[in-house]
């Protein structure tokens, strides 16, 4: 069974998809494609979650960026990503599917 968790958007990495402050819905274990938002774990920062936009899969994750290019640490840096959810909609402040 799938989980829906909740998270906080921190950062202007995803801009103009999610500001920073914004919470969203996402679905824990659900199968990214290409296209989708997604939150991300990376091998290099074992500790840090990301949310970016899935690019392509990799032999070892997935390639991801953020829509923000000139405020975005992503794959372009740190490889390939673990995907754990991926993110479906906004609670808040503007409530609505993240696309």
């Amino acid at each position: 069974m799938r989980r829906v968790r909740w998270l906080r958007v921190h950062g202007p990495s995803m801009v103009p998809a999610l500001h920073d402050g914004d919470t969203a819905l996402v679905r824990m274990g659900a199968r990214p494609e290409p296209g989708d938002v997604v939150l991300v774990r990376w091998p290099a920062r074992p500790g840090q979650l990301s949310v970016k936009r899935a690019v392509r899969r990799q032999d070892d994750g997935w390639w991801v960026v953020g829509d923000n290019t000139f405020g975005s640490t992503d794959s372009r840096q740190l490889g390939a990503a673990e995907v754990l959810g991926v993110l479906r909609w906004r609670l808040a402040p503007r409530p609505g599917r993240i696309r």
